[in-house]
């Protein structure tokens, strides 16, 4: 028995993230020679790089209803085979586009992009699922950053593994060899994973009991159990505001995250001239900051929880103060002309854009925890929007108007998010959810 099991489990979760966001991350690196072998311009392959989202959304919806329904570890497995398979797929997407589609190669990357989003959608909706059952309440921020570490993390790596692989081999092949790499991690983890703590035999009571405590709870902070089950229908997230108005600031933060990952590489390629050798390095800098960031928001996050007693303070005024200043950051980007300040300015906005990252997924447990996945899938499908939008808007603004137009869309957003968490006030409002609940 450990008393800290919790701690590989978050680990594991971590290191799926990085693969997945590496997958997803790693076509951006392949454009140059997919738009050559298939004769794309830049508005079509927005378009190619947005079909992602379309799966993604509803990945996320129903990836956290099952997290609910069936248990976070059916969703794993069932996610990691699946996108797994996709990335593999996307490898003869062309191809099978032009056999089967009329000729169209886009058609199969359409086809493909949108089966590799609908199976990895439901990866952070049932991270805030696993985090509700295996964290207790005073490290809630921490442990859901240690989970969302994988993004920026892997975003980072995104860059050196993808030119890696490049170097060595053809992109076909590291789209094989990318999920490979998914499918011995799913193995593995069905070995070492079970659904709640008081089902595994390396967590010992000590551990177990630190994570139910109930110790040091604030009031309207709520806290999952090994018997809970709480029928709060899926549309009650509709009328709790502070549900909708965090899921639209994950929108902003979404925005700016998918943009970088998806266009940073054609866009250093395009404005500087570099070649694909570069971009191993280069393609890194914009994601080191965040992944300092994403952990310290976390950190923050609970000091403040601890500090002030106030949940308003502690998530949703930290993610208020990140996501002016990640607005200040982009609205930048387009006066500096020299490719050191703009990478340091696209360093500090994603910086500032990770801190209050993991402030959404906590804000859903703190205020419903016992429908942490379902309402963590909600939020994810519209936050999710975003995946179709950026890469895709981007495109058309890179067409129509330049590089530019593509950093002030970027401040826009987070505006827009900046003034959607002002208003959210994290916690159980047990009068109207008893009364709702009475009413179904």
């Amino acid at each position: 028995m450990s008393r800290n099991y919790r701690y590989v489990i978050m680990g594991m979760i971590v290191f799926m993230t990085v693969v997945n966001y590496v997958d997803r991350g790693a076509i951006s690196y392949a454009q140059e020679a997919i738009i050559k072998e298939f004769g794309l311009d830049p508005k079509t392959w927005g378009e190619i790089l947005g079909y992602f989202g379309y799966g993604y959304m509803f990945g996320a919806l129903f990836g956290g209803f099952l997290a609910d329904k069936k248990g976070p570890k059916y969703v794993w497995i069932l996610a990691g085979t699946a996108w797994s398979v996709a990335e593999i797929a996307t490898a003869f997407a062309g191809q099978i586009g032009i056999a089967v589609f009329g000729g169209s190669a886009i058609a199969g990357f359409a086809v493909f992009r949108v089966l590799f989003g609908l199976a990895e959608g439901p990866t952070f909706s049932t991270i805030n699922r696993t985090m509700a059952n295996w964290a207790s309440p005073k490290e809630r921020g921490f442990a859901a950053a240690l989970g969302l570490l994988g993004t920026p993390l892997g975003a980072l790596l995104t860059a050196p593994v993808a030119v890696a692989l490049l170097s060595f081999t053809d992109w076909k092949m590291m789209f094989i060899i990318l999920g490979l790499v998914g499918l011995v991690w799913v193995i593995i983890w069905r070995k070492m994973f079970t659904d709640l703590p008081e089902h595994h035999p390396k967590v010992s009571p000590e551990e177990l009991a630190e994570i139910r405590s109930t110790k040091g709870l604030l009031s309207g902070e709520g806290t999952v159990t090994a018997s809970a089950d709480e029928k709060i229908p899926w549309y009650h997230f509709f009328k709790n505001p502070t549900l909708v108005l965090n899921a639209l600031g994950y929108f902003a933060f979404q925005y700016v995250n998918f943009l970088l990952l998806t266009w940073t590489p054609k866009y250093l390629q395009d404005t500087f001239d570099f070649k694909l050798s570069s971009l191993w390095y280069l393609g890194m800098i914009p994601w080191v900051g965040a992944c300092v960031t994403v952990l310290l928001g976390g950190r923050i996050s609970d000091a403040l929880r601890r500090k002030t007693g106030s949940l308003r303070i502690a998530r949703s005024g930290l993610a208020v103060v990140s996501l002016f200043f990640t607005a200040v950051c982009f609205m930048f980007i387009p006066t500096v002309s020299s490719v050191t300040g703009v990478l340091l300015l696209m360093a500090l906005g994603n910086a500032f854009n990770f801190v209050p990252n993991t402030v959404y997924w906590t804000v859903i447990i703190d205020t419903e925890p016992s429908k942490a996945g379902t309402f963590g899938g909600v939020t994810h499908f519209f936050t999710n929007i975003a995946t179709i939008v950026a890469p895709t808007l981007t495109g058309v603004l890179v067409k129509g108007y330049g590089y530019s137009a593509m950093f002030t869309a970027a401040a826009v957003a987070a505006c827009i998010g900046m003034v959607a968490m002002a208003f959210v006030k994290p916690g159980r409002r047990v009068q109207q959810r008893t009364n709702s609940l009475t009413n179904v």
